[in-house]
């Protein structure tokens, strides 16, 4: 299964004959899930126009150390952030060279200085190129810094001599840089995450709510972005970010998250609800604001859906996974959840402990499923979200 799925790949392409190959390349790693933004020097222009690989990667090609259309005009800092992965394919012998002395005058080798990507390079030269000390010294000084090398590989080359210096093929390309990352316990696989509280209205300017600040599910989309997923959020409201690569829906009320997580499950291999669902809405809804009154006032109250139990009794069902906030009996009111909602796990938290509940960056919980369980001890939501989401992965 693939494993560059939200993958940032930016791919630098130098000036040499097999420049006519990063088209091919440019498809293999989307076709893998990466995301492609392509540099080209000018000498790589020589034999391949930007205008193909914009066409393919979908992305404006860039050429030009000083971009005056990027934010700021700096174009590079822009690009060097963005990437997850440099890939320099074809890379030339004068490009090592440059690469190997720290050389920064052009938007490539800037890029490759100004990252903290890893970079990879698939060299591509005359055999006796690459057979030469000079070139050799280069390469064994871009390893002792950590650069990855594919190939390169033997056989006829354009001058028509015979010997190692053709680039690799794409596919064995895309399959070093697959390599690099090492999350795809999810890789492909359709997420969907409900996160935040829902707002129960009253009267245009009044609700009820909870003070779940939405970090435990935003950080199980991060999670999820990183071991691979496809990753929707259904969000209630919150003052976070949502996680790159990750499709969001906002919504307000217990039902219209219903509505929009029964929309997604044709397309959902996972489902985890982390959202703080209210139980109750009121029954009328005024239509004005109320004014101020009698001293008492006496609210009606309706149940509200039951979201995960409504996912895991439907047609399209995923693997749904609950949580279950809980102050007392913890571990016994969420068994007797999973169990009456029909989940396939649940995770349990003890939200009348401060320094972990509502608003608190940390957590700890204890992760249930039909036939097992596993306590994870206190940690950053960010770090039990990816400890979740492995245990997620060895069962779903």
């Amino acid at each position: 299964m693939a494993h560059l799925f939200n993958r940032n790949v930016l791919l630098g392409v130098s000036g040499g004959i097999a420049a006519y190959k990063s088209a091919e390349l440019v498809r293999e790693l989307q076709v893998r899930g990466a995301q492609v933004r392509v540099i080209m020097t000018h000498g790589a222009q020589e034999f391949i126009t930007p205008l193909t690989l914009q066409a393919l990667s979908g992305y404006p090609v860039h050429t030009e150390l000083l971009d005056e259309h990027a934010e700021l005009g700096m174009g590079h800092i822009e690009l060097a952030r963005w990437a997850d992965l440099l890939l320099i394919a074809p890379a030339t012998a004068d490009l090592i060279a440059r690469l190997s002395t720290g050389r920064a005058d052009d938007l490539l080798t800037t890029v490759a200085l100004a990252t903290p990507a890893p970079l990879m390079i698939a060299p591509a030269m005359n055999q006796q190129m690459w057979k030469d000390q000079a070139t050799e010294a280069n390469v064994n000084t871009l390893l002792s810094r950590g650069v990855q090398i594919v190939g390169p590989a033997a056989g006829l080359q354009a001058c028509g001599d015979v010997g190692p210096g053709r680039m690799e093929a794409p596919a064995v390309i895309a399959d070093a840089a697959e390599r690099l990352f090492a999350s795809g316990k999810l890789a492909g696989k359709r997420v969907v995450i409900t996160a935040g509280p829902t707002r129960e209205a009253l009267d245009p300017v009044r609700y009820i709510s909870n003070n779940s600040s939405g970090k435990m599910g935003y950080a199980l989309a991060q999670a999820a972005v990183d071991a691979g997923a496809i990753t929707t959020l259904v969000s209630g409201p919150v003052s976070l970010s949502a996680p790159e690569h990750t499709r969001v829906f906002q919504v307000h009320s217990a039902e219209e998250m219903l509505q929009q997580c029964l929309r997604l499950l044709p397309e959902c291999d996972i489902f985890i609800a982390c959202a703080a669902v209210a139980d109750y809405r009121p029954r009328i809804v005024e239509q004005q604001k109320i004014k101020k009154g009698p001293q008492e006032v006496t609210l009606q109250l309706v149940r509200t859906p039951d979201i995960v139990a409504a996912v895991a009794a439907h047609e399209h069902r995923p693997y749904t996974v609950g949580f279950a906030a809980e102050t007392n009996d913890v571990l016994a009111y969420a068994r007797d959840k999973m169990q009456r909602k029909d989940l396939d796990m649940i995770v349990a938290n003890d939200v009348a402990d401060q320094a972990i509940g509502f608003n608190s960056d940390d957590n700890a919980v204890t992760v249930l499923w039909r036939d097992g369980e596993q306590p994870l001890a206190r940690a950053s939501k960010s770090t039990i979200a990816r400890q979740i989401v492995h245990l997620i992965a060895q069962q779903a």
